[in-house]
């Protein structure tokens, strides 16, 4: 017979299962797979989303940011990484960052043809605020990243989350950054844009691997135990590498 101990464990299991309204694995993987293609819509949507924010940071204006970060697909590429990894497809994982790597680059020279047309070249407060980033940035990407891989793998799609992700992560400003630092030849605020970039990629994709292994993706082909030790390794000596200079960052303003 149940104690109230153990019902009471019962009912925080069952509060906080992400296995109740989970959608089939066949499901999940055309979601990912499909928000992570590269087509000409994705493509056309990005620039668009590069050039908004591009105009957003050149003036200063929040809510012009916030619209071109609703419409970027970055986050659907990032997304299907996770799953490729977590299936241990190493092609489809090689075929998306191929991708991803892709987009990134036109996302830079779209924004950097855009700042070197622009008549403003001063850099605003908005752009500023994307060069200096520390661990409260990783902070919000792994909760993004969560948030986002749990809304795209229930049975009713949660469509109200990937919008409020798509702001907290903020993945296009720091690649307009970048594009701007290029352009006007500011290789500081480079260093610190692309860092801010770096963080927000790698702490979704992590956190969505790990959301993903919870869930018990199905996996093309089961790791041995010498794999596993060897990729676990490697995502804990990528994830201190990423998150040092973070940590020292928000060190030195706290001091």
């Amino acid at each position: 017979m149940k104690t109230n101990s153990d019902k009471l464990k019962t009912h925080i299991r069952h509060m906080f299962s992400l296995r109740e309204d989970t959608a089939s694995h066949e499901e999940i993987r055309e979601r990912l797979l499909s928000g992570g293609k590269i087509t000409g819509t994705n493509m056309c949507v990005l620039i668009c989303a590069m050039v908004i924010a591009s105009v957003g940071l050149n003036v200063g204006s929040t809510a012009v940011i916030i619209g071109a970060m609703l419409i970027s697909p970055l986050m659907g590429s990032i997304l299907a990484m996770a799953y490729g990894t977590v299936s241990n497809d190493l092609s489809l994982t090689r075929n998306h960052a191929a991708g991803f790597a892709i987009q990134i680059l036109i996302s830079v020279a779209t924004s950097a043809l855009y700042f070197l047309l622009s008549p403003v070249k001063e850099p605003t407060s908005e752009l500023l605020a994307r060069t200096s980033p520390t661990f409260f940035d990783v902070i919000i990407a792994t909760a993004g990243g969560v948030a986002g891989i749990i809304g795209q793998t229930r049975t009713d799609k949660a469509n109200t989350i990937i919008p409020g992700v798509a702001i907290a992560t903020a993945l296009m400003p720091p690649l307009c950054t970048c594009g701007y630092s290029i352009a006007n030849a500011n290789w500081r605020m480079l260093g610190g844009a692309a860092y801010l970039f770096i963080i927000n990629m790698y702490f979704i994709f992590l956190s969505s691997a790990i959301i993903l292994s919870l869930l018990k993706i199905p996996r093309v082909r089961e790791l041995t135990e010498k794999e596993w030790k060897r990729l676990k390794s490697r995502m804990i000596r990528n994830t201190i590498i990423i998150i040092i200079p973070s940590i020292a960052a928000i060190w030195s303003m706290a001091q």
